[in-house]
């Protein structure tokens, strides 16, 4: 799997730890950003070079993460086709792939220790959509809800 991983300031250490743990499981990463501390760096331009890259498809997920995870989240899902999401527990984790088809992991690197990172990221990158026909119907239902708003602006 291509799994992109993009951080600002806040996730920078964590994202450099993180993208060693995946290459170790076999999967290929592309790094969005930052690549150097900067305090003055601003999340959503790593959330939107991530999210471009899946809608692009160089990538399959993403992961991203920020301070709390919260303004990445919100900067992805403004790209069409990004179901981002921030999970700080494995349940939604995984959950949010099977039923969701969440793509985007989004993680608070000044919330959540390095261990309870590590286990977030292998149990998103674990899970798969069921494709079962709720799910299917519920994620056609977000993605209608999608294109309308970009047909109205």
């Amino acid at each position: 799997m291509r799994i992109v991983i993009g951080s600002d300031h806040a996730g920078l250490e964590l994202k450099t730890i993180a993208s060693t743990w995946i290459l170790d499981r076999g999967h290929e990463v592309i790094d969005a950003g930052a690549y150097e501390y900067d305090r003055e760096d601003d999340y959503p331009d790593f959330a939107e070079a991530a999210a471009t890259t899946i809608k692009e498809g160089r990538a399959n997920r993403g992961i991203l993460l920020c301070g709390s995870g919260v303004g990445a989240s919100i900067a992805a899902n403004k790209v069409p086709g990004i179901r981002a999401a921030i999970c700080h527990d494995t349940y939604s984790a995984h959950q949010g792939v099977e039923h969701d088809d969440m793509n985007v992991l989004c993680i608070g690197a000044r919330i959540v220790e390095v261990e309870l990172a590590k286990e977030l990221i292998n149990t998103f990158i674990d899970a798969q959509f069921t494709g079962e026909s709720r799910h299917v119907r519920r994620v056609g239902k977000i993605i209608a809800i999608e294109a309308k708003h970009r047909e109205n602006g």
